[in-house]
């Protein structure tokens, strides 16, 4: 699950996007590296950062920005162990054991991650330019 979202100029740093989620949520909110999907900075080379809202230890949301003002928001499992586990395999060669594990556990936990991720998604609402 993935959305771009385009915010007010206001809140085009993480920054001042984790400011405003610490006092509006009801989440932890915090910035911190993307382990998620590896991403690197093109002028520093270093790891780059994204802001990480947590609902709990299995269901939180990444946003990083694309643009000057606007965010990607997706599902991940914030715990590292839980994101080990239930996390999309990133091997190239599977075996027929794990692919099949694989589908039961996407078919399994597709509903509840789908509910975690629309209620984060609603935290945007207020602060994104063209509201639904």
């Amino acid at each position: 699950m993935r959305k771009l979202i385009t915010l007010r100029s206001e809140f085009n740093s993480l920054e001042s996007l984790n400011t405003y989620l610490n006092k509006e949520a009801n989440y932890e909110s915090s910035i911190e590296y993307d382990a998620w999907e590896v991403r690197t900075d093109f002028e520093t080379g270093n790891m780059s950062k994204c802001v990480l809202i947590k609902k709990s230890g299995m269901h939180g949301l990444k946003v990083f920005f694309k643009d000057e003002n606007t965010v990607s928001i997706s599902y991940v499992i914030p715990n590292k162990i839980l994101n080990a586990f239930f996390g999309k395999s990133q091997k190239s060669r599977r075996g027929l054991d794990e692919i099949v594990f694989g589908k039961v556990k996407e078919l399994a936990l597709k509903g509840p991650q789908n509910k975690a991720f629309n209620e984060m998604e609603e935290l945007f609402n207020k602060i994104r330019v063209n509201k639904l």
